[in-house]
């Protein structure tokens, strides 16, 4: 029988108690790491786990532990990840990769010199209406891909931001790294890699609040040719509206909607029918509200198949850092950075 692999996590958040959850359903959980440690306290207290308030403690110490998962703040992850992987650790590193190019490469760099994985998570490509149009288009069923429109209309209130990193520009980036790098990814991974943006962005509703624009709208020149749009906001009125997709090719057209592309809204592709699709998992629940699709089991039974059967991985380094790069070049057109 195959030993389950040892995980370690740094940063004791919201989202590390799902992955907590996770590793305890298919692996183990030996060690975690948060600079408050109190919170760290509580999480090695639920799964049985050693606390440590400085990742290098947990490094030198920790050394039975296979694969450290990174859910520190998104300004964090580079410097967290490097140091992981040059003691010797797999990575699997939460969204964004990080918040600059340069930093994904020092990332991918490292993991190259001390030959272990670096494993970017994208959860929404296992959203089931979003596999099934990546299985279209992959087998041409659309044709040429001439347009296609994002829509992100979430809710972030202000208590979201209170008393947090997120908001700042150090810590957090911006709305598109924070909110949406999952929606921007799909882009890349069912479209392709983006030539010329044009981009405009406001903080209409969150003035003193954060540090970054609240709204976005972006034009897209792909380098298939394909034009696209992107439209976002944090305003929606009380609660998320909407994330969708919508696709035009020459030979279908399709729509990915719900809230968290989720639901498959519509559809009309020349001889063909999309049917039969699994129900998708939740949307992950932080109380106040509501994020992406809770897919990290699957990140993780992915994560598990590459490292003990030699499985192809889902998301590869370059594709995290491919994501970073087009939210970068979108701020660069509106001039921010």
């Amino acid at each position: 029988m195959t030993p389950r692999l040892k995980f370690a996590i740094v940063g004791c958040g919201r989202i590390a108690q799902r992955h907590a959850e996770h590793i305890n359903n298919k692996g183990k959980l030996i060690a975690v790491c948060d600079v408050l440690i109190e919170k760290a306290d509580l999480m090695a207290a639920n799964f049985s786990a050693k606390s440590y308030s400085k990742l290098d403690d947990m490094l030198a110490v920790e050394k039975e532990v296979d694969v450290i998962a990174i859910c520190s703040p998104n300004g964090l992850h580079a410097d967290h990840s490097i140091k992981a992987l040059n003691a010797g650790y797999h990575v699997l590193c939460e969204k964004p990769m990080a918040i600059s190019t340069y930093d994904c490469g020092l990332m991918i760099q490292a993991a190259e010199k001390s030959n272990k994985r670096l494993f970017a998570i994208k959860q929404n490509r296992y959203n089931p209406p979003v596999a099934a149009i990546k299985k279209v288009i992959d087998e041409g069923r659309l044709g040429k891909i001439m347009s296609v429109q994002l829509s992100c209309f979430w809710n972030r209130n202000p208590d979201y931001y209170n008393n947090s990193w997120k908001g700042t520009l150090k810590l957090d980036g911006g709305t598109l790294f924070t909110q949406f790098s999952h929606f921007v990814d799909l882009l890349y991974w069912l479209v392709g890699d983006i030539k010329n943006v044009h981009s405009f962005m406001g903080n209409f509703n969150h003035e003193n609040i954060i540090e970054f624009e609240d709204t976005g709208a972006v034009i897209l020149q792909f380098h298939n040719g394909a034009i696209g749009t992107i439209n976002y906001t944090v305003n929606s009125f009380q609660k998320n509206m909407e994330g969708s997709l919508t696709i035009f090719g020459q030979k279908g057209t399709v729509k990915i909607g719900g809230q968290y592309l989720n639901e498959l809204e519509y559809q009309n592709i020349d001889g063909y029918k999309i049917e039969n699709l699994p129900e998708g998992n939740k949307p992950n629940n932080y109380g106040n509200y509501v994020g992406s699709m809770s897919n990290h089991d699957k990140v993780y039974d992915n994560l598990i198949e590459v490292l003990q059967k030699n499985a192809t991985i889902t998301t590869n380094s370059f594709e995290g850092l491919k994501t970073v790069e087009i939210i970068e070049k979108i701020y660069q057109s509106a001039k921010r950075v």
